[in-house]
């Protein structure tokens, strides 16, 4: 100890603290050792201050960049929500332009099936007028030869009479008989005027009807032509949101077309034959069109059984997608988000189970057309029960944080014939269309 002093005390030298009080005076003698302890110890609690002060500065930078860092976050997510409400408005706008130019096709056509049958009728008239034209000419043209002969007959023979009369004067029978021709030769010619101002108009009449005919072939080919434009541009976004899913097209549009296979109304095919033959080129391409309706019809009806749409609509982030993960196969999409936030059915279908599933927790199972059944895990309410008819977009439950989950989210499932499939192959495919 005395060494230690000794070595110390040049730097630390013998202190005295004197305490006095009024009746003595006290002085603390402060070593060499007990100075250097003190001061050893004032600097390490100021470099302890200086190390907290530093950790706790860092730490509130730290916190202050995670809070930025969620604020940029929760932004760039409303940005992104803004954005696919905008879409999903035009592709309402877009729906409601192809539904009037729908409408507007089967007013068209209606008109067209109208004209078609009164044009129809038009024509039948005029093959009948014409008939009887002809038929009126014919005879006319044989009474006026068997007229033109019987003339040249009676005028042989009235030149006969005269020449062997003696006194150069006709018989009274021979006058009446020139008299009976001239009148029937006068009624002839008119006859045969009457019938030539028919001819005139009935050719007339036919050409109107020639004018009229290639007019309305004309108009009928553009309103053809719009018509088919519209239901490509229509149809083929379809085609593709449906060959996109990977399932048969032709096998889904055959089993939506065995559910409603009722018969009538303005998308019936048009059967007209003029001649006894098959449709005319307009019938055929008016039940092309009529034919591609309905197809559009049968999608329409398909895409509302199919989850094409969406189990959350807001305030969501993509947190694990469909694939192997920490080893295990993952079968499904999480979408995390608050306790509480709506999950909504994506098509229309029977619920076949809503109960507590170990793994999954609260769990809810959609059956829908086609072999597809969905899944909803992890939620925190059930808003539906086995047995239970859902619709497309109605509300079955909310996210949550039951069964084995590390945060709130929803576990969402897609199987066809049992085999899970990824969801975003169904979400991906109606972006532009639904």
């Amino acid at each position: 100890m005395n060494k230690v002093n000794h070595l110390l005390e040049s730097v630390f030298p013998e202190q005295r603290l004197f305490l006095r009080s009024e009746n003595s005076t006290r002085f603390i003698r402060l070593s060499p050792l007990t100075q250097a302890v003190g001061w050893t110890g004032s600097a390490a609690f100021f470099a302890w201050s200086i190390i907290a002060t530093a950790v706790l500065l860092m730490d509130s930078i730290g916190s202050g960049n995670l809070r930025d860092q969620a604020q940029r976050e929760k932004l760039l997510y409303e940005q992104r929500l803004q954005t696919l409400s905008e879409e999903r408005d035009a592709r309402a706008t877009e729906a409601a332009a192809a539904q009037e130019r729908f409408n507007l096709a089967l007013a068209e056509i209606s008109e067209m099936q109208s004209e078609l049958l009164s044009s129809e009728e038009r024509r039948k008239e005029f093959e009948t007028g014409i008939g009887v034209i002809q038929a009126t000419l014919r005879r006319t043209m044989g009474e006026r030869d068997k007229a033109k002969d019987s003339l040249e007959t009676m005028l042989a023979a009235a030149q006969e009479e005269n020449s062997t009369s003696a006194n150069g004067t006709a018989p009274v029978q021979t006058n009446a008989t020139l008299a009976f021709l001239t009148t029937e030769l006068t009624r002839t010619a008119a006859e045969r005027d009457l019938v030539a101002h028919n001819a005139d108009e009935a050719e007339r009449f036919a050409q109107d009807m020639l004018y009229e005919a290639r007019l309305r072939d004309e108009r009928n080919d553009q309103i053809f032509r719009q018509l088919e434009d519209a239901v490509t541009i229509s149809l083929e976004p379809l085609d593709k949101m449906f060959a996109k899913s990977g399932m048969s097209v032709d096998h889904i549009l055959d089993q939506v077309r065995r559910g409603y296979s009722g018969q009538g109304g303005p998308l019936t095919p048009m059967i007209l034959s003029t001649r006894g033959q098959g449709p005319d080129p307009d019938a055929e391409r008016a039940n092309n069109i009529l034919s591609e309706l309905d197809k559009m019809n049968l999608y329409r009806i398909a895409a509302q059984k199919m989850p094409f749409g969406m189990p959350v609509k807001s305030g969501f982030r993509f947190t694990s997608g469909f694939g192997s993960r920490w080893g295990r196969m993952h079968n499904g999409t999480d979408f995390a988000a608050p306790i509480g936030t709506p999950v909504y059915a994506p098509a229309d279908g029977v619920v076949v189970s809503a109960a507590w599933s170990s793994g999954y927790g609260r769990l809810i199972k959609i059956k829908h057309e086609f072999g597809i059944e969905t899944r909803y895990a992890h939620l925190s309410r059930m808003n539906v029960r086995k047995g239970q008819r859902v619709s497309r977009g109605e509300r079955i439950g909310d996210i949550g944080n039951s069964g084995r989950s590390t945060g709130p989210h929803l576990h969402y499932e897609v199987r066809v014939g049992g085999k899970p499939i990824n969801p975003m192959v169904y979400i991906k495919a109606a972006k532009d269309v639904l």
